[in-house]
C-alpha cells in the first residue's frame, strides 16, 4: 500500500522528471542532500535541507527506515551498501542515505520510462 502511496505521489508531484537534469538536483529539490556551508575553498556540509515537498520526503524517509531494516536478512547489493552505511555513519545517515537513492533510482526511472530493475 505504502509503495503504491509513494509511486503515485512522485508521479503527481514531477511528471515525468523532466525539470530535473539529475537525480542529485531531484533530490536537492525534495531536501535530501545537505547544506554546503563553503568557504576559502573549504567544503562544509551541514544537515539535510528539509527543502521541497514534506509528503515525499517523508514516504521516502519511511522507505529507507523499511529498506534498512529488511536489509539484515538479505544479500543483495543495495542491503550490503545500506548495511555498510549504517556501521560507518549510523542509522538515520543510512536512513536518509537510502531515501535519496531511492529517489534517485526513482527519477531515473521516471526519465527513462522503464521499470525499476536492482543495480548491479
Amino acid at each position: 500500500m505504502l509503495k503504491c502511496r509513494r509511486v503515485s505521489a512522485i508521479v503527481a508531484t514531477v511528471g515525468k522528471g523532466h525539470d530535473f537534469a539529475c537525480g542529485r538536483q531531484f533530490c536537492a529539490w525534495l531536501g535530501l542532500v545537505p547544506g554546503q556551508y563553503s568557504s576559502g575553498g573549504k567544503q562544509r556540509l551541514g544537515r539535510i535541507t528539509k527543502a521541497g515537498d514534506p509528503y515525499l520526503r517523508t514516504l521516502l524517509i519511511m522507505g529507507g527506515k523499511a529498506v534498512l531494516a529488511a536489509a539484515k536478512n538479505k544479500t543483495d547489493p543495495v542491503s550490503r551498501w545500506a548495511l555498510s552505511v549504517q556501521k560507518r555513519r549510523g542509522y538515520w545517515k543510512a536512513v536518509v542515505a537510502i531515501a535519496a537513492k531511492n529517489a534517485r533510482m526513482c527519477w531515473a526511472m521516471l526519465q527513462r520510462g522503464e521499470d525499476f530493475k536492482m543495480p548491479a
